[in-house]
């Protein structure tokens, strides 16, 4: 496959089109899954109020790439799978808008399942992002919350920041 296995970017991503990219001559592919996360209109954190507008994506160039690029060595590792692809945008982003994606083929679903699912709990703690919600209220910076923490745990993993996350 000749895409490259992490990209950050402004512009929005098709899930077909990466689906196919991954799985383009590769016969030993059997399964293939995926996430797209998107952004929601209200604050997953019910006392944190109420009717997002707009979210903004920061990161660090570079930085962030080598932190992907080494948790899908580590889910590469752990799982049988024959690609994986993540896609994460950064800037301004509205409600409905796609924020990230993941996508994992392997020869079994299993494998697909669990990598997928490993590196989105990953990418919610260890990932250097950082995200700001604007809503009536005002803009405030986005902390990690206890359950994506937990999430991580389950692999084994102790997340190692109070803050960031995709």
């Amino acid at each position: 496959m000749n895409a490259p296995r992490v990209s950050i970017q402004t512009e929005d991503f098709d899930l077909s089109t990466e689906v196919a990219a991954l799985r383009a001559q590769d016969l030993g592919v059997g399964a293939v899954a995926s996430f797209v996360g998107t952004v929601r209109t209200r604050s997953p954190r019910p006392d944190e109020g109420q009717g997002v507008s707009l979210l903004e994506l920061e990161h660090y160039p570079g930085m962030t790439e080598r932190a992907i690029e080494a948790m899908i060595d580590e889910a590469q590792r752990r799982f049988d799978v024959r690609g994986v692809r993540v896609i994460h945008r950064v800037g301004p982003l509205e409600p409905g808008a796609q924020i990230v994606l993941v996508v994992v083929s392997s020869a079994h679903r299993g494998e697909a399942f669990s990598a997928c699912e490993f590196l989105m709990d990953y990418l919610k703690t260890q990932a250097p992002f950082w995200k700001k919600e604007h809503t009536p209220q005002g803009a405030r910076w986005v902390d990690a919350r206890e359950s994506d923490d937990a999430a991580l745990e389950r692999w084994g993993i102790a997340a190692a920041n109070s803050g960031g996350g995709a």
